[in-house]
């Protein structure tokens, strides 16, 4: 693992104003916009065809003066793939840009995790230690810390043959590996005809089935708390609640929005949705809630202090369902910015603005705590 002195030893020597990057994939909007909003110029780490988005249509475009009048990607690196990335000459040509790295879950998908770790010699506005835990397969992963935090998660099923209710059968898809091969089933023989139609479809491999993670469904509202939490801040004033979304899922939310007379008139195949993310919707909590979300993030943050320090370093995401006696059952996590947060960019959120008086989006509350590190020379407490 690279040390935290050491990525703070780097990005102490940058000029000012430094650099915020992000590989140019699932939030980097959000990171973009969040940094320009704090003063700070932005480069887009993109993958040669899949670029345009930043390269063109939200480019930024300058003024007279200099200043921005639309967009917020300054610059541009386009590698022909992510891998690229870590080749020591680009490594140094960033670190001599000052290039700080906000990571997202398109750098641990397009990288290997210990590459990650002990490769990329870049600082980290976030928690480089924590990356590793979103992999399900890992022996310490989110489910054995969520665990360790006294936080209540759906209930494990060890095997097929256990299953006596609904269940989410957890496991990537077959050829689209980034994505999701989730399926439900409510017995052992849905679970085997389920399973065997999956396979012969390319949604499902059996290997991985033997390596899937099952779990009792709980039946309830879907709530992503987006949270952040301040090492520089006092203790009592260190964790906030920025905003809250929802995932939108192919093809899931198009079958059901479908009556029931006419699910059942799709084909066989169609009948059993994918759960492939798409999108985000925004979200709030009923009120009288709030205190227990804040309990959940609570439990997090401290648990993470002590299993992986220095733990939690800004964003992360508790995805939680929510029962019908109103508990709270935490399915995912994520130790970064969440997926959800381009929801946030240029309005902020109701919680977030509520907070700070002002538009506050992941991005930018993340953009202003490097600013307050930059200030106070506590650069080694934000960045790993």
């Amino acid at each position: 693992m690279i040390p935290p002195s050491e990525a703070a030893s780097w990005a102490r020597e940058y000029p000012r104003p430094v650099r915020v990057a992000a590989v140019a994939s699932h939030s980097a909007l959000d990171t973009f916009d969040g940094a320009v909003t704090e003063g700070f110029p932005t480069l887009a780490l993109c993958q040669e065809g899949r670029d345009r988005t930043y390269t063109q249509y939200f480019r930024t475009r300058r003024g007279p003066g200099g200043q921005r009048i639309r967009g917020c990607v300054d610059d541009v690196r386009v590698f022909s793939q992510f891998k690229d990335l870590l080749q020591e000459g680009t490594l140094s040509e960033l670190r001599s840009q000052g290039a700080v790295l906000v990571p997202n879950r398109a750098l641990t998908s397009y990288l290997d995790v210990t590459e990650v770790e002990e490769k990329l010699r870049l600082p980290l506005l976030g928690s480089r230690g924590l990356l590793r835990i979103e992999e399900r397969t890992e022996r310490e992963n989110y489910y054995t810390l969520l665990a360790r935090a006294g936080i209540p998660t759906p209930e494990e099923v060890k095997d097929p043959r256990q299953i006596g209710s609904l269940t989410l059968v957890k496991l990537p898809h077959a050829r689209k590996r980034l994505e999701r091969g989730f399926f439900t089933c409510a017995s052992f023989e849905e679970y085997q005809r389920k399973s065997e139609t999956l396979t012969r479809m390319g949604v499902t491999r059996p290997e991985d089935l033997a390596r899937a993670r099952m779990e009792r469904y709980v039946l309830g509202p879907v709530f992503n708390l987006n949270f952040f939490f301040s090492p520089l801040a006092p203790r009592e004033e260190a964790l906030e609640l920025l905003g809250i979304d929802e995932r939108r899922e192919s093809s899931l939310d198009g079958l059901v929005r479908l009556p029931a007379e006419e699910q059942l008139e799709l084909p066989s195949s169609d009948r059993i949705p994918e759960y492939t993310v798409v999108g985000h919707g925004s979200l709030t909590l009923r009120e009288s809630l709030l205190e227990e979300a804040f309990r959940l993030g609570e439990r997090f943050v401290n648990a993470a202090r002590e299993s992986h320090p220095p733990g939690v370093v800004g964003p992360f995401c508790l995805q939680t369902c929510v029962d019908k006696d109103q508990n709270f059952f935490v399915f995912d996590v994520a130790v970064r910015l969440g997926g959800g947060t381009n929801i946030h960019m240029a309005l902020g959120h109701p919680y977030g603005n509520t907070l700070w008086r002002e538009p506050m989006s992941s991005a930018r509350r993340l953009a202003r705590e490097l600013a307050r590190a930059l200030e106070e020379d506590r650069l080694a407490s934000v960045v790993t």
